[in-house]
């Protein structure tokens, strides 16, 4: 009795680890997702962030909706499932689950981009753009020359995540005065800046300089205080 509860455990063990490989399997980095992309001629791209995102900035080429649109089915429908599907979002949340809705319709290519829209300009791939105030990569460097220490917070205004990020950047602030310049770079108004420096991989992402060269650079939440409590004490600023 015990051993075949043992081979039943086992056996849906292995089942839920397939479930689970299959359900992340579609989600690729810049470079699969780029490469498969441009090797489509008509490609099949979702935007799964709302409309009012989609208006500000894209991929081009997309299509958008997720599961939250009226027209969702019709526009489902509209795609081949014998044809790859690529789709983006933010991050990671919208566009997996539209894959996962996708896999259950029988689709037989789904390839999700990790990072989702980040990780698009900031790796400097073409995009569409609304942006008009833009901060130029001039202005940005004046603001490196001008600061011994200067934290580059870069994120989207929709972005749930970068919205965190905020009471750390404050806490950061009121400790550090102008021992510390922190410098925030929103997607919706400078993508080109963002698309230049070439090592964004996702929202929220942060780049510590010093003196003007790169010494910390992390995607996410972290816990900054102790790499900026160095980098001060390297600099001499207090």
């Amino acid at each position: 009795m015990k051993t075949r509860i043992n081979l039943i455990m086992a056996i849906i063990l292995a089942f839920t680890t397939l479930i689970k490989a299959q359900n992340e399997s579609s989600v690729v980095n810049l470079s699969v997702f780029s490469a498969k992309l441009s090797a489509q001629s008509n490609a099949q791209i979702i935007d799964a962030r709302s409309a009012e995102e989609f208006a500000l900035n894209h991929i081009n080429g997309s299509l958008n909706f997720n599961q939250q649109f009226e027209n969702y089915e019709k526009s489902v429908k509209s795609l081949k499932t014998d044809q790859p599907v690529f789709i983006y979002s933010i991050g990671n949340g919208r566009s997996v689950s539209v894959a996962n809705d996708l896999k259950s319709k029988g689709f037989k290519e789904i390839l999700v981009l990790d990072g989702g829209i980040g990780s698009w300009v900031g790796g400097g791939k073409p995009y569409f753009t609304t942006a008009k105030k833009e901060l130029t990569s001039s202005e940005f460097k004046n603001v490196l020359a001008s600061n011994k220490l200067v934290l580059v917070d870069i994120g989207s205004l929709y972005c749930g995540s970068c919205k965190k990020v905020k009471p750390i950047l404050d806490s950061l602030r009121k400790e550090n005065g102008a021992a510390l310049k922190i410098l925030e770079i929103n997607l919706e108004d400078s993508p080109q800046l963002i698309s230049s420096l070439k090592t964004v991989t996702s929202f929220p992402y942060l780049i510590l300089y010093r003196q003007g060269e790169i010494v910390l650079k992390r995607s996410g939440l972290t816990d900054l205080k102790p790499e900026i409590d160095k980098a001060i004490a390297q600099t001499g600023v207090r």
